[in-house]
C-alpha cells in the first residue's frame, strides 16, 4: 500500500461521524473508487476548440465551455448530462468570478468579472491553460475596479474536472479602492442537484430556489433567512433556510458541493490550500447553499466586519494570486449508493492537498515547491502559576503571516498566510511558504492571548529555517481565583438553547453545531424573563448556566434593552494594597460595549469600558465566534471585600436585536505572588 493511500485511510479513520458508516466502510470506498469516477485514463489528450464566441476544453471525461473573451463558464458537460450548470440562467449567471468593491468613500459595486482579451497560455495533449484578462486604464475610473485581472482555467489529461485561479494587480499610479469580497460562483441545475454536502455531519436534501419566492416562504429578521410555509416539497414546511447556517472555518473548508441522483453525479469545489484566503484558519466563509449554488470564497468580511476589508491607497502597488481551486466531477455506476460520491470527493481532496503547491500552473506569479521555503520549530508555554516547567503547546496553531502585531493575522486580507498545527510534542513544520518577509504567530488552545515572534522571518527560494524552541508566555499576573469557560476562541462550551420550534433547521437538531439554528438570540428573554443572568462561582455550571451570547432583551413594545450579567463570588481574604486582574476574552462582538463594574452596579462611570467594538455579526449569522479580543482589567484591592463580591458585565448598546458579545473565557487573578 502506498504511503499516500495509507495517509488517506488514516485520515478517514480519524474523521468524525460519517452518516452512520463505519470504519471498514470508509476503507471500502478506496476499493469502490475504481468504479466511481476513476476509469482508466482515456487515450484522448486534452483538446481545445476555439470558436467565435466560445472556447471549449475537452479531455474526453468532461467538456468545459467558456465565453470568449469574457471567461464565463457557460457549460460543463459530464457523464451524459449536457450541462451541469443552470441552463435557465443567462450565460453570465452560471459559473463566474465576481467581486464587490468601492471607491474610497464611495458606494459598493458588484461586478461579474468579464474578460476583454483571450489568449491560450498552453496547449498540448497533457494540458490546456487559458487566460481571460481585463486591463484597467484611467478611462474606466469609477466603472471598474482599478485592477488588472487575469483569470486562468486549466484542464489536464485524465482529470475529472478543471482548475481555476486569478491574478489581481494594482499599480501605484492608479486610484485607491476597497475590495469587500471576491470569489468564484457556480450555479447548478436545480432539477438535478438537490443534495448538498459540506461535512460528514452537515449534508441534506435542500429546498428548491423557488421555495424562497413570495407565497412559498415568510421573510424573517434579515433577507437571507426565510421560513418555508408552502415549499414544493411539503416535508420542508416549517423549516428555516439561511445560507449562513452552512458557513465553515477556513481550516475545515476543503471540499463541499452537490450530488445529483439520476444519474449519480457529484459536483465538488476543492480548495487545497488556505494560503490565499484572508483571515487565517479560523476565518469563516460561505460554502454551498440553496440555488443550488457552490462558492469558492477568497476574501470576505463575513464574521469579521469592515476591519477585514482591505483598503488600497493611491500609490500602493499590490499583486495577489487567488487559487488555484479544483472543480471535481465524479459519478457512480448503477448499484452503488450515490452518497459514496461524497466519500470519493474527500479522497480526491486529500490527493489535491498533498499535491500542493501544484507544479502545472504556467504563471510565474505562482511559485512552485522548489521556489518556496519551510520553517520548523517547537512551541512551548511558560506559565509559572501552572507549572515551573515548560508546557508542551500540543495542538497549537502556528503560522506565518505578514508583519504586524500579535493577533493581527485575524484581520489580514491583502497577502498570504501559512498555518499548521503543532503535534503532541509541540513540534511544527510550516511548508511551501512563498518568498517574502513574515512574522511567526501562534495561539494555544487552553491558554489566552496571542503569540508573536519578534524576529522578521525572510523566506527565500529553497530555504529551510530551524527556529528551535520558542516560548509563549500567556498573559498572567497572579494565581487563578476562578474562571468561566474554556480558552479556545469559541463560545461553544456555553449553554446554547433549543431553538423556537417554529424556526427549525432539521439538520441541526441533536447536532454538535446546535448554535446554527435560527433565532437563538430571542431565546435569552424567554429563559430570563424577570431579570438578567446571574452566575455564582462554585455553584453555577457554565455549560448550563452561562448563555452563549450576551444579547439585548426585546421588550413588549418591540424595542430593545441592554443587559447586565452578574458574577457572584466569595473571597476569604483581600489584599487591599494589591491589584487583581480580570481577564475577559471575547469570541465575538457586534456593535457592542462591555462595561465592567465591581460591587456597585449604579456607579456613573464603570471601572472599565471597551467603548463601541465589533462588527462581526456572528449572533445573526449563526457563528459561535467572530474576531477574538482579549481585555485585561485592573481591579484595585480596595474595590473588593472579604466575603461576597459581584462583578457586573453590562452591555448597554441596544439599537437592534443582534448587538452583543460572545464570551470565550473569563478569569479573575489574584495579586502577584512569589512561586
Amino acid at each position: 500500500m502506498s504511503r499516500t493511500l495509507q495517509r488517506i485511510i488514516e485520515f478517514f479513520s480519524g474523521c468524525g461521524r460519517c452518516n452512520k458508516r463505519n470504519r471498514n466502510e470508509r476503507q471500502d470506498i478506496l476499493i469502490m473508487n475504481q468504479d466511481i469516477a476513476c476509469a482508466p485514463m482515456p487515450p484522448q489528450g486534452v483538446r481545445l476548440h476555439i470558436q467565435d464566441r466560445y472556447v471549449v476544453m475537452d479531455n474526453g471525461i468532461c467538456q468545459v465551455t467558456l465565453s470568449k473573451p469574457g471567461g464565463i463558464v457557460t457549460g460543463i458537460r459530464y457523464n451524459g448530462i449536457d450541462n451541469l450548470l443552470e441552463v435557465r440562467n443567462k450565460e453570465t449567471n452560471r459559473g463566474y468570478w465576481d467581486l464587490h468593491w468601492n471607491e474610497i468613500g464611495g458606494k459598493g459595486i458588484f461586478d461579474v468579472i468579464q474578460g476583454t482579451s483571450f489568449r491560450v497560455i498552453m496547449e498540448n495533449e497533457e494540458q490546456v491553460e487559458l487566460s481571460f484578462t481585463r486591463t484597467w486604464d484611467p478611462s474606466l475610473e469609477g466603472k471598474y475596479i482599478p485592477l488588472n485581472i487575469d483569470k486562468r482555467f486549466i484542464m489536464l489529461r485524465g482529470s475529472s474536472g478543471f482548475y481555476s485561479y486569478a491574478i489581481y494587480e494594482h499599480f501605484k499610479e492608479w486610484p485607491g479602492f476597497e475590495l469587500g469580497e471576491t470569489r468564484i460562483t457556480f450555479k447548478l441545475r436545480k432539477e438535478k442537484f438537490q443534495y448538498m454536502a459540506i461535512a460528514d455531519n452537515r449534508q441534506r436534501y435542500m429546498p428548491f430556489p423557488d421555495d424562497r419566492s413570495t407565497g412559498r416562504c415568510q421573510p424573517l429578521a434579515y433577507p437571507e433567512a426565510v421560513l418555508f410555509v408552502n415549499p414544493m416539497d411539503q416535508r420542508l414546511t416549517g423549516e428555516v433556510d439561511d445560507k449562513y447556517q452552512y458557513s465553515c472555518e477556513n481550516k475545515d473548508l476543503r471540499v463541499h458541493g452537490w450530488i445529483c441522483f439520476d444519474p449519480p453525479v457529484g459536483f465538488w469545489q476543492i480548495t487545497p490550500s488556505d494560503e490565499f484566503r484572508s483571515g487565517g484558519p479560523l476565518k469563516q466563509n460561505l460554502t454551498s447553499h440553496v440555488g443550488p449554488t457552490t462558492l469558492a470564497m477568497f476574501l470576505s468580511a463575513h464574521y469579521a466586519g469592515k476591519y477585514m476589508v482591505p483598503r488600497f491607497e493611491a500609490g500602493e502597488p499590490w499583486k495577489k494570486v487567488f487559487g488555484p481551486v479544483f472543480i471535481y466531477l465524479n459519478s457512480a455506476t448503477p448499484g452503488y449508493d450515490p452518497l459514496w460520491l461524497w466519500e470519493d470527493a474527500k479522497i480526491k481532496m486529500m490527493v489535491e492537498v498533498q499535491s500542493w503547491p501544484y507544479s502545472f500552473p504556467a504563471s510565474e506569479d505562482f511559485p512552485k515547491s522548489e521556489q518556496r521555503g519551510n520553517v520548523n520549530g517547537r512551541l512551548l508555554v511558560q506559565d509559572r502559576y501552572i507549572s515551573n516547567d515548560y508546557l508542551i503547546a500540543s495542538g497549537a496553531y502556528v503560522g506565518l503571516a505578514p508583519l504586524g502585531n500579535a493577533g493581527s493575522w485575524q484581520m489580514e486580507s491583502k497577502n498570504y498566510q501559512f498555518w499548521t498545527k503543532a503535534d503532541q510534542n509541540g513540534l511544527f513544520s510550516i511548508r511551501n511558504i512563498r518568498p517574502g518577509d513574515y512574522n511567526l504567530y501562534a495561539w494555544v488552545p487552553g491558554f489566552i492571548g496571542d503569540y508573536r515572534n519578534e524576529v522578521v522571518i525572510t523566506i527565500s527560494s529553497g530555504c529551510n529555517i530551524e527556529m528551535g524552541d520558542i516560548i509563549y508566555e500567556p498573559p498572567r499576573d497572579g494565581p487563578t481565583l476562578w474562571e468561566i469557560g474554556i480558552p479556545d476562541r469559541s463560545a461553544a462550551e456555553f449553554h446554547v438553547p433549543d431553538p423556537d420550534p417554529k424556526y427549525i433547521n432539521r439538520l441541526f437538531v441533536n447536532h454538535p453545531d446546535r448554535f446554527r439554528q435560527y433565532g437563538l438570540w430571542e431565546r435569552y428573554a424567554e429563559l430570563y424573563p424577570d431579570g438578567d443572568l446571574v452566575y455564582t462561582i462554585g455553584a453555577s455550571d457554565y455549560r448550563k448556566d452561562w448563555f452563549f451570547a450576551q444579547v439585548v432583551r426585546k421588550t413588549s413594545d418591540n424595542s430593545y434593552q441592554g443587559t447586565t450579567w452578574q458574577i457572584n463570588f466569595k473571597l476569604d481574604n483581600v489584599d487591599r494594597s494589591g491589584t487583581y486582574k480580570l481577564r475577559v476574552a471575547l469570541a465575538s462582538a457586534t456593535l457592542a460595549e462591555l462595561q465592567v463594574r465591581v460591587n456597585d452596579p449604579n456607579t456613573n462611570r464603570p471601572l472599565f469600558t471597551t467603548g463601541l467594538i465589533g462588527r462581526d455579526n456572528a449572533i445573526a449569522r449563526h457563528g459561535i465566534h467572530g474576531i477574538y479580543m482579549l481585555y485585561n482589567v485592573d481591579i484595585p484591592g480596595t474595590r473588593l471585600v472579604e466575603g461576597d463580591n459581584t462583578i457586573f458585565l453590562k452591555q448597554p448598546r441596544c439599537n437592534g436585536p443582534f448587538q452583543g458579545f460572545m464570551y470565550d473565557y473569563i478569569r479573575l487573578e489574584g495579586p502577584p505572588t512569589s512561586c
